[in-house]
């Protein structure tokens, strides 16, 4: 996998400089306080050294002058004791402001997510939802908690412990500086050309595993009943073998630097030079031996300062990463919604000249024109990326559309407010989504008022009041603990929320297509009491479950290519009628004994 476009590391550091100012400016006055104090504290560890040079001074005179020894003790040591509490205290402080920062932060994405179109998250999978969420927000922990502290520690002390010894030698000074200077040069051929590329690349392959791992674990009962587990852990090893070839190409030359440089700082190597320089001065007698003291005490300091600094490259890298994740979250439009507004009732739904694309790419739909009326059932069909779903989900207000309006009872569904809108538009998709709780609490969703007896009523309904009587706790037990529902059984549980919403417009995505022959038959049954009087978009994928519905509505490419009773595109010898033509093929070929008209029938015979 590689970077598929070259990135102008200047524009990302521009665009992460700003993503942290963004991010940051809720805490970053209180930041600034905490780093004043790391600062004063930075100062008050230097000075103590300081003190103890002048102490050796003292000593090595003809006649010491003890009060004057024992007083630079004292004040030394008070120095220490102001220092630990100036660190400890902006550090707990730091630390502090990050826990209440997470904490809004979290809120306030949480409230941004009900806010950002449906379709928002159809394009993401639940783990990027729950990166953002929590891995991103936990990221920012060092560039709020340790990131500032730190550069101004190490900025701090170094320039004062520098100024210092400039005072005391400035040409032994500057020989403290070669390795530093070395290690510079190392550093940057390690973040050299590339590196932005390089760091794009392996979060791409970390995304890559991660989503390879998941379709290998929730697939693998799939792919172990039909024979065929190497299939299905193929991708998964593939993603694993490109990623660790990746990272042995890139760390193994960048761990051979950051050994030299670890080695260049390494305190012994920097006594060891600054002890050469030293016995040449003083033997040239252009140095005082006294003089060698601080740049002993207090210049082998300098490059653990460094080093430290460089060991929290990572995770700011990271945090800088997760920061512009973020911001992007918090820049992305949101549903304008009207303060008030009307509640459709009966259910008559009109696109009228929609056209729609996404942000990029071409135009997914062309000019559609549709009626929907109650009692009907119209069904979406065409080949793969036709533009059925995303037609169906314009209805539901994923996205909003490009050209165009869609009306309900003649209202736009842009002037309704959502929970108007979905109180008059119910879905039922084939990926069922459960929440954690209980099946009561689940099916409450759709009515948080509604009785014990309505419970049973749609319960009973849609085929799923015994399973639930026999779970341990009944419609009280915790979903994914003591309540384990089967594929057909939770879009069962679905349908019983739909029917207790109770929509005049109900969408409908093959909610039998993963289920076996026995939940298939409960399914079309509890369909059949959801259908019923009501204005039903059905996204038909086998089209032997929609011979009977009033209309059916043929899209390619985008385009409403045809349009009519189902019987009558049968023989017209269009697209509907080869589509048709194929699913009898598919059929005959898997030995499908089903009925011709499996499909939910309501009292009037539609399907």
């Amino acid at each position: 996998m590689q970077a598929t476009e070259r990135t102008d590391p200047r524009d990302v550091k521009r665009r992460q400089r700003a993503a942290q100012a963004a991010v940051l400016q809720p805490v970053s006055s209180r930041l600034r306080l905490a780093s004043a104090m790391v600062a004063v504290a930075s100062l008050c560890a230097v000075a103590p050294f300081i003190l103890v040079v002048e102490v050796c001074r003292e000593l090595l005179t003809a006649s010491p002058d003890w009060t004057k020894v024992w007083t630079l003790v004292f004040v030394a040591l008070g120095i220490l004791g102001l220092r630990g509490l100036l660190q400890s205290g902006a550090v707990l402080w730091s630390h502090l402001i990050d826990s209440e920062h997470q904490d809004t932060l979290r809120r306030g994405l949480a409230e941004k997510l009900s806010r950002v179109p449906l379709g928002w998250f159809t394009e993401r999978s639940s783990g990027d939802v729950k990166k953002l969420l929590r891995n991103d927000v936990d990221a920012l922990h060092y560039l709020v908690a340790h990131a500032r502290l730190d550069v101004v520690a190490a900025l701090t002390a170094p320039l004062a412990t520098f100024g210092y010894l400039l005072v005391v030698d400035w040409r032994l000074s500057l020989v403290l500086l070669v390795p530093v200077a070395l290690y510079g040069v190392v550093l940057s051929r390690i973040m050299g050309p590339g590196h932005t590329d390089r760091m794009t690349t392996y979060e791409a392959w970390q995304t890559r595993v991660s989503e390879t791992t998941i379709e290998f674990v929730d697939g693998i009962q799939v792919v172990r009943a039909f024979g065929q587990p190497r299939k299905g852990h193929r991708r998964y090893q593939d993603a694993v073998d490109g990623y660790g070839s990746f990272f042995r190409a890139w760390v193994t030359p960048i761990t051979r630097l950051e050994g030299i440089g670890g080695q260049l700082l390494n305190p012994v190597v920097v006594l060891v030079l600054v002890l050469l320089a030293a016995l040449g001065l003083v033997e040239a007698g252009a140095m005082d031996p006294v003089s060698v003291v601080p740049f002993v005490l207090l210049g082998l300091g300098v490059g653990s300062i460094v080093l430290a600094l460089g060991y929290g490259a990572q995770a700011l890298r990271q945090a800088s990463t997760a920061s512009m994740r973020l911001w992007e979250l918090s820049q992305t439009p949101e549903l304008v919604e009207p303060e008030g507004g009307p509640r459709p009732r009966v259910g008559v739904v009109r696109f009228e000249s929609v056209s729609f694309g996404y942000r990029a790419g071409r135009p997914v739909l062309h000019d559609v024109d549709l009626e929907l009326r109650p009692g009907t059932i119209t069904a979406l069909v065409g080949p793969s990326g036709s533009g059925k779903s995303t037609l169906a989900r314009l209805l539901l207000r994923f996205y909003d559309v490009t050209e165009g309006r869609i009306t309900v009872d003649g209202h736009d569904v842009r002037d309704l407010r959502a929970t108007d809108l979905y109180r008059s538009v119910g879905f039922v998709l084939q990926d069922v989504q459960l929440v954690a709780g209980s099946v009561r609490e689940n099916l409450l969703l759709a009515r948080p008022g509604a009785s014990e007896a309505d419970l049973e009523r749609v319960c009973r309904a849609a085929q799923i009041h015994e399973r639930i009587v026999d779970l341990p706790r009944g419609y009280d037990s915790e979903v994914g603990q003591d309540a384990r529902l089967s594929g057909g059984e939770a879009q069962r549980l679905s349908i019983a929320r739909a029917l207790l919403a109770d929509t005049p417009v109900l969408v409908l995505d093959e909610a039998t297509a993963f289920a076996d022959p026995e939940s298939e038959a409960a399914i079309q049954d509890a369909l059949a009491a959801l259908v019923a009087d009501r204005t039903v978009l059905v996204i038909a994928h086998r089209l032997h479950t929609i011979v009977d519905v009033d209309q059916v509505v043929v899209l390619d490419d985008g385009h409403v290519v045809e349009h009519g009773p189902p019987a009558a595109l049968r023989s017209a010898g269009g697209l509907f009628s080869r589509l048709w033509a194929a699913n009898e093929r598919a059929l005959a070929d898997i030995g499908d004994d089903a009925p011709t008209t499996p499909g939910p029938t309501n009292p009037e015979g539609h399907a």
